[in-house]
């Protein structure tokens, strides 16, 4: 399985993000590989009704269907490919384990170092189940506990592209089963930290239990001592290296590659110069005052890197290839999605790629914004749709982000087009999107 990209703060990802899984033909047999990839599955199988729901989302997994997974705490969200070109918005909610759960389920773990063994390992033997249940914290969930959403116009519970991602999901679980315990509520990170502090704690119990050693016997060390002190034993890091103020130099490619050898020269130059930018970025902020309170650059999806890349100003052919991986669109569309980029990051991207709908609080807090009261000035009118205010017949647009910033956006040959950086104050975006391009 191709390793999943991680996410989020450096004390222990909160989500995991999955590459789309390759088909899997054939239609017979287990759909998992693992006992817990299965029971998985049972969850979702069990009682009754939607049979056919389950039948049909279990041949798009195996055929493919499922794009990219990304597991959080408490769902799983993926886009699935169904008879329309555009692929449907899943997600599966599950609840999450309370701390009185947790603290019953890792007692039950600690307890045997087999079941901490086998989950370092990546695996989950059935002892381990067995235990948790007795414990009261059942690992996997019931089928009435799913809480699926999709936005296709199915009202099945769950429509196929939701019992899709359930199913797909299984062959995740095949591979680790610490995705099963970050859907219930904590990463692996946070698991293994506190499995260390119990068994430091039972330690220190046996230690002060244990009878005197005669001084003939030879001396040994508790399993759980071993375990607890596995990484305060580890040499103290080596100093920083000194800061730098430029990338380094890119080599010359050009030309070295064997006839017919399918790699092209100039845009592994683009890359390797890119790569360097990066890494020349990340160590300044890394030697910066107060880089341990700063939390780790957030992994770019496939589509937000593309474009990226295509904002460097590639050479002209690795920005033909960027533009086909892009969009169906072509270039004109990578270009739209260029200027979102330079303008706003991955925020501007997001409000150029998809809609959203604001809640009601943060909608009455965007229309308080947008009043001359707290504008200062008399603002065109602008009818609301979604997160996009739009002014008519003067062919500019407000699109909200989830942060409260404001993008201007402006018509051109009928298509929107981001007009300016984003900004808090719904005035000073409008103002950009009117003011004339040179």
């Amino acid at each position: 399985m191709t390793p999943a990209r991680r996410t989020g703060s450096a004390g222990g990802a909160r989500s995991r993000t999955f590459p789309p899984l390759p088909p899997r033909p054939g239609s017979r047999g287990p759909f998992a590989a693992s006992w817990w990839g299965n029971a998985w599955v049972a969850a979702l199988e069990g009682g009754q009704g939607a049979e056919g729901r389950l039948s049909r989302g279990r041949t798009y997994a195996r055929g493919g269907a499922v794009g990219e997974i990304t597991v959080s705490t408490g769902r799983v969200d993926a886009r699935v490919q169904g008879s329309r070109r555009t692929p449907y918005r899943t997600s599966v909610a599950l609840p999450q384990f309370g701390d009185a759960d947790w603290d019953r389920l890792l007692e039950a773990v600690a307890a045997h170092s087999g079941h901490i063994a086998a989950l370092l390992d990546r695996a989950m033997p059935p002892e381990l189940a067995e235990d948790a249940l007795a414990a009261g914290v059942p690992l996997f969930p019931r089928r009435e506990q799913l809480e699926p959403s999709c936005s296709c116009p199915d009202w099945g519970h769950p429509c196929k592209h939701a019992a899709a991602v359930f199913y797909q999901v299984a062959r995740l679980l095949d591979e680790d089963p610490f995705v099963l315990l970050l859907i219930r509520g904590r990463t692996e990170q946070e698991i293994v930290d506190d499995l260390q502090r119990r068994n430091a704690e039972y330690a220190a119990a046996e230690a002060a239990e244990a009878p005197p050693v005669p001084a003939a016997a030879p001396a040994g060390v508790p399993a759980r001592t071993a375990f607890a002190a596995a990484r305060s034993g580890l040499p103290p890091l080596p100093p920083p290296p000194p800061p730098v103020d430029r990338p380094g130099p890119v080599p010359v490619l050009s030309g070295s590659a064997e006839p017919g050898a399918g790699i092209d020269p100039a845009a592994l130059e683009f890359l390797a110069a890119d790569a360097a930018a990066r890494a020349a970025r990340l160590l300044a902020d890394a030697l910066a005052e107060g880089h341990p309170e700063s939390p780790l650059p957030v992994e770019l999806t496939v589509r937000q890197d593309t474009v990226r890349l295509a904002a460097a100003e590639p050479p002209p052919h690795v920005l033909a290839r960027l533009a086909a991986d892009a969009t169906p669109a072509g270039p004109a569309a990578l270009a739209r999605a260029v200027s979102a980029w330079r303008y706003g990051g991955p925020a501007g991207l997001a409000v150029l790629d998809e809609a959203w709908t604001p809640a009601p609080a943060a909608l009455a807090r965007a229309r308080d914004e947008l009043s001359p009261a707290r504008t200062g000035e008399a603002l065109p009118e602008l009818r609301n749709r979604r997160n996009h205010w739009t002014a008519p017949g003067l062919g500019v647009q407000l699109r909200l982000d989830p942060d409260g910033r404001w993008h201007p956006y402006r018509r051109e040959r009928n298509i929107w087009w981001p007009a300016g950086p984003p900004d808090r104050d719904p005035a000073a975006a409008l103002a950009a999107a009117l003011n004339t391009p040179d």
